[in-house]
C-alpha cells in the first residue's frame, strides 16, 4: 500500500473533521463547501481503494488477510460520503458534528489499513 496516500488521506479526513468541527462549534449546518471538501476526501479514499484493489490483483498480499482488507477500504470509502448524506437530513449543527465524526472514523480507518497491510 502507499504510505504517502494514507497519509494524505488521513491528514485530509482530519482537516476536514477540524473544520466541520469548527462549523458545529459556531453552530452551523454542512454548506456547499464542506460538500467540496467531503468530496476531496472521499476522491482520495477512492483512489486509495483502486490502488488497493490493483495491489490485490497484481498478487500483493496484506500481512493479517484479504477479506478484512478489503472490508477495511471498502468501509474508509464509505464513511465520509455516509456521513454527508445523514448531514443532510439534519440541517442543523449536528450535520456537522455527524461529518466531523465520519472523518474522524476515515482518520482511524487509515490507521488501521495501515497496520493491516503490514506497516
Amino acid at each position: 500500500m502507499l504510505d504517502a496516500l494514507t497519509f494524505a488521506v488521513a491528514a485530509a479526513a482530519l482537516v476536514l473533521a477540524a473544520w466541520c468541527g469548527y462549523a458545529a462549534y459556531r453552530d452551523q449546518p454542512t454548506k456547499d463547501w464542506h460538500f467540496i471538501g467531503m468530496a476531496v476526501v472521499s476522491v482520495l479514499a477512492l483512489v486509495q481503494m483502486v490502488i488497493g484493489f490493483v495491489q490485490l490483483g497484481r498478487g500483493e498480499r496484506p500481512e493479517q488477510g484479504t477479506a478484512v482488507f478489503v472490508a477495511y477500504l471498502i468501509g474508509a470509502f464509505a464513511a465520509v460520503p455516509a456521513a454527508g448524506v445523514l448531514s443532510l437530513s439534519e440541517r442543523t449543527r449536528w450535520g456537522s458534528v455527524t461529518v466531523a465524526a465520519g472523518a474522524v472514523v476515515l482518520a482511524v480507518l487509515e490507521v488501521r489499513l495501515y497496520d493491516i497491510w503490514g506497516g
